[in-house]
């Protein structure tokens, strides 16, 4: 087996010890002298230009704000129930028709309803997402805010071919959704509840009240590739699966869950399909999940009071947090947070937070000189309309010190036109504590190696912390869009794994160029996976781990990492540079004691333009997936 790499030593506390911090603003300093020096002397070979707002769309106006609310910006929309509900479908149509089509531009936009209901029986609400759109209730529950009608992502048509398979970056959050029943004339587009969606765009918090299609069976072929769901409630009809190719459901209540194509995971689900992985079925069961806790929300009181709640963490949990009352958890005023745009200096920002302020980031396109340094236990920095951060100058977006209890959702990393050594880092190595009752969190947060704009970055999300939950991360080396190509949008690794006792639920990882995950960690648990190898590699002696091993695998566990468990992993191929390539294994482990690997997979994808295929699932164990068996899965149960 290969050497290990990228193994950064984290010295692994007792658990539940915390360590003083000795002086926060000491480890700021470090942390930003770590990532400015470099960046420093890689802005003065290649200066980057500043990112510029993005002209307004003319059909869109800027938000109102509302009496009493923070200032969000102008790309907050605040709808309250008083409101014409006419007033409300102009606002959200002229956004979707903007959104709809625009998939790497630099708009975006937070749609907020406030507590009350939406639309009736007689004239039902219903509106389309696009990209960059979060839409949420402003509720403590999900029955606060109530939608009479549908929030749908429907799919995209070019020459005559409409799927979903590039619905990314939107999100549907904390609210009823009362789909009424349509009547026999109904057109086809309102005849369910659609999230056809693919990578990138979760379900948190939702109770829906009728039918669900995660396909838009509206027009063909519909093909999708998703998704994620948590802490959601489904009842009244089912939930069509239909052509998902892999979905993941977290602790919540099922009504129903039509099919499964290649890899559908349930991890403390009510209601979730039995267990049958490789004997006729595709689905992956846990019971429960072994440790969750769930994405700080905002939230309106009666009095008009905002606040971001902080949901308590869970330890073997199943089903909602609200199902049977209250969330458990933690009410932060509005007034301890730092509101940020993309106009606010990061120095601003990084003097806030070492103030001791949470942290808001609006809707828009960050260019950041220097990291944001995270340094305080318990920080909270909440993303609304998926603000997106560039490295101006090949640094580190973001730093997070190793300290407990950290929480990061609901925004996009971007490679900058200079090589960063990473865009995420959570944990610093030789400095600081975890504690098992207080995991930092990483949630809905997304990296992207070219695409939008041209950019490189070694590793997207390095974890050096221990006591850790990533819960829906997509990292993706893209594969169009601009600035592609095998030596243009440069990406080693998506995910590097450190630390100890960390939590992942919703891994979606794919095509860097080398191991797209690399996990070191002790006791670490991977639940879900889903990878495609990278399109482009340009001859099979420039994609070799070493001499005698073709490739690199989707996702590689170190001998370090002793009690690693995953479940539901799937890695597929499509070589499409008229050359044939080969992956010896999709998953490769060097057998640290206690591993335990539950329903693997691999795919090849397109037998009418793609080549090569993968020679193993797991270290030598399991067939090929060539031209010969297209789009089916080769599976392995268990292993070792």
């Amino acid at each position: 087996m290969p050497k290990p790499r990228k193994l950064i030593p984290v010295p692994r506390r007792p658990d539940g010890i915390r360590r003083p911090v000795h002086r926060f603003a000491l480890i700021a300093a470090v942390l930003l002298a770590a990532s400015v020096v470099p960046a420093l002397t890689a802005s003065a070979a290649s200066a980057a230009p500043a990112h510029r707002p993005a002209a307004r769309h003319s059909a869109v106006r800027p938000a109102v704000p509302q009496p009493g609310a923070p200032d969000f910006g102008p790309n907050v929309y605040i709808f309250t129930p008083s409101m014409p509900q006419s007033q409300i479908q102009a606002t959200v149509d002229s956004i979707a028709n903007q959104q709809v089509s625009n998939q790497f531009g630099t708009q975006r936009y937070a749609l907020l309803f406030e507590p009350g209901s939406y639309g009736s029986a007689a004239d039902p609400l219903f509106f389309q997402v696009g990209y960059y759109t979060s839409v949420a209730g402003l509720g403590a529950s999900p029955g606060d805010v109530v939608i009479n009608g549908a929030v749908d992502s429907f799919n995209q048509c070019s020459a005559g071919s409409c799927t979903a398979l590039v619905n990314f970056w939107r999100s549907l959050s904390n609210l009823t959704i009362n789909f009424p029943t349509p009547p026999a004339n109904a057109p086809c587009p309102q005849t369910a509840e659609f999230w056809a969606s693919s990578q990138a765009s979760p379900v948190r918090r939702v109770d829906v009240n009728g039918f669900v299609s995660l396909e838009d069976y509206c027009t063909s072929p519909s093909y999708s590739s998703g998704g994620f769901i948590a802490d959601s409630q489904f009842s009244g009809s089912t939930v069509l699966n239909g052509t998902q190719q892999q979905f993941v459901v977290r602790n919540s209540n099922l009504d129903g869950w039509t099919n499964g194509v290649w890899n559908q995971v349930f991890s403390g689900v009510a209601g979730a399909p039995a267990q049958n992985f490789g004997s006729g079925g595709q689905y992956t069961t846990l019971a429960s999940s072994p440790v969750t806790e769930e994405e700080p929300f905002l939230q309106q009181d009666s009095a008009g009071n905002y606040s971001v709640f902080v949901p308590a963490v869970q330890h073997n949990s199943a089903g909602t947090t609200w199902g049977s009352g209250p969330t458990p958890g933690t009410a932060i005023p509005i007034q301890r947070f730092f509101i940020a745009s993309p106009s606010t200096p990061v120095g601003l920002i990084d003097a806030a937070l070492l103030l001791g302020k949470d942290l808001i980031l609006t809707p828009g396109v960050y260019s950041l000189s220097h990291p944001i340094v995270v340094t305080r236990p318990d920080t909270v920095v909440l993303g609304l309309g998926f603000p997106t951060l560039v490295p101006a100058h090949g640094n580190v977006s973001m730093l997070v010190a190793s300290v407990p209890g950290v929480k990061l959702s609901g925004m996009i990393f971007d490679a900058g036109p200079v090589n960063s050594p990473a865009l995420l880092q959570v944990g610093f190595p030789g400095f600081g504590w975890s504690d098992p009752a207080d995991p930092t969190l990483v949630q809905d947060v997304f990296f992207r190696v070219g695409g939008a704009t041209a950019g490189q970055a070694s590793d997207s999300l390095v974890v050096d912390s221990s006591q850790v939950i990533l819960d829906d991360i997509w990292a993706w080396r893209a594969d169009h869009g601009n600035g592609v190509g095998w030596t243009s949008n440069v990406g080693n690794t998506g995910v590097v794994v450190n630390g100890d006792d960390v939590t992942a639920y919703g891994l979606f990882v794919e095509h860097y160029e080398q191991a797209n995950v690399i996990w070191n960690g002790r006791d670490g648990t991977d639940i879900f996976f889903q990878n495609e190898m990278p399109y482009d590699p340009p001859s099979q002696a420039a994609w070799m781990e070493n001499p005698s091993t073709d490739g690199y695998p989707a996702f590689l566990i170190t001998s370090h990492a002793a009690g690693f468990s995953g479940y539901g992993m799937g890695s597929y191929s499509f070589f499409n540079q008229g050359v044939p390539i080969f992956a010896t294994n999709a998953i490769e482990a060097d057998n640290p004691p206690g591993l335990h690997l539950s329903d693997m997979l691999t795919i090849f994808l397109n037998a009418t333009g793609g080549s090569g295929g993968i020679d193993h699932v797991v270290n030598g164990v399991g067939g090929s997936t060539t031209i010969a068996n297209p789009d089916t899965p080769v599976d392995v149960v268990s292993y070792p």
